[in-house]
């Protein structure tokens, strides 16, 4: 999933996917921390939903 994420990114119209309000993202001099936590739930949600309409009965 984290490696759509980075693909999805870097496509045309697939705007800020990983980059949005809430992921958290802290860089020092030789160290980043990346957590995408928005993300991550909005991508849950779209694939929960998915899944509800591909094998309800």
């Amino acid at each position: 999933m984290g490696a759509v994420l980075v693909l999805a990114g870097r496509l045309p119209g697939f705007g800020p996917i990983g980059k949005l309000p809430g992921d958290i993202l802290i860089k020092r001099d030789n160290f980043t921390f990346y957590f995408p936590i928005t993300t991550s739930i909005l991508a849950s949600v779209i694939l929960s939903l998915l899944a509800w309409l591909l094998f309800r009965k």
